[in-house]
């Protein structure tokens, strides 16, 4: 059983999730009844623990919907001078305090915290997991051809995104060569996978389903050679256009 502190020995934030490719199943406290284990589909889900949406790698547990992002996952107890908030220490929460009628909100992409986070008892900094995968400067080829520097707080209001092309609050990216400005909640989306599976809405399908659906399909495709290969792919076509009418959602 992994705790959040052996976690660091795979994972350090900021960087690229691909740094714990090795890790395959853990336990995680979040969901000690079942181990959950390291797979990629390209449909879009909810995370259970940070409540916000992702696509492509994350831990999925066989006998239930529960589902984390891999980042979330393997989050550390703490960050020590993290380039988004240097001078204070900050905590990892797995729930956000309640009060009020509205959620406390993230410093870096101005939405709600609803589940895991990161925070600073010091001066009440806080940012969601996927934030903290961020830092002060971000390189991304394939969107854009420069370097993206944070820019200071406040100047959300003053630049259009070139990613949403609109105005919002959280903090902003700026290239120093051109011009061009990119919210860091766009930014995340190259982080959660939504931007790299090309995903909108979340997937009904969940991976206890896709799971047994595998299994069938796995099942089928031994007796394709006994029946026939046309009639064994025809079959199998079969059960998987059942499976995605049952589950509102359909294979590709």
């Amino acid at each position: 059983m992994m705790n959040k502190r052996q976690a660091t020995n795979y994972l350090e934030f900021p960087t690229s999730p691909d740094a714990f490719e090795d890790l395959q199943t853990m336990h995680h406290f979040s969901h000690s009844h079942h181990p959950i284990a390291l797979v990629s589909l390209q449909d879009p889900f909810t995370c259970s623990g940070c409540k916000e949406r992702g696509a492509g790698k994350r831990f999925a547990c066989h006998k239930c919907d529960f589902q984390l992002h891999d980042f979330c996952a393997l989050s550390p107890p703490l960050l020590e001078a993290h380039p988004l908030h240097v001078h204070h220490q900050l905590l990892f929460y797995s729930k956000p305090k309640t009060g009020g009628i509205r959620w406390s909100t993230c410093n870096v992409c101005g939405k709600p915290n609803k589940g895991f986070m990161f925070k600073c008892n010091f001066c009440h900094f806080q940012m969601h997991p996927c934030c903290a995968m961020l830092s002060d400067q971000i390189n991304y080829p394939s969107l854009h051809t420069h370097p993206l520097n944070l820019l200071p707080p406040y100047h959300d209001q003053l630049f259009v995104c070139r990613e949403c092309t609109r105005k919002r609050s959280g903090r902003l990216y700026g290239c120093r060569v051109c011009g061009y400005h990119l919210h860091a909640v766009c930014a995340k989306d190259l982080i959660n996978g939504l931007k790299v599976n090309n995903t909108e809405k979340p997937s009904v399908l969940g991976p206890a389903v896709w799971y047994a659906s595998q299994a069938v399909i796995e099942f089928i495709g031994g007796l394709i050679d006994g029946i026939g290969e046309g009639v064994g792919e025809a079959l199998v076509q079969n059960v998987t256009r059942s499976a995605g009418r049952r589950n509102g959602t359909r294979r590709i």
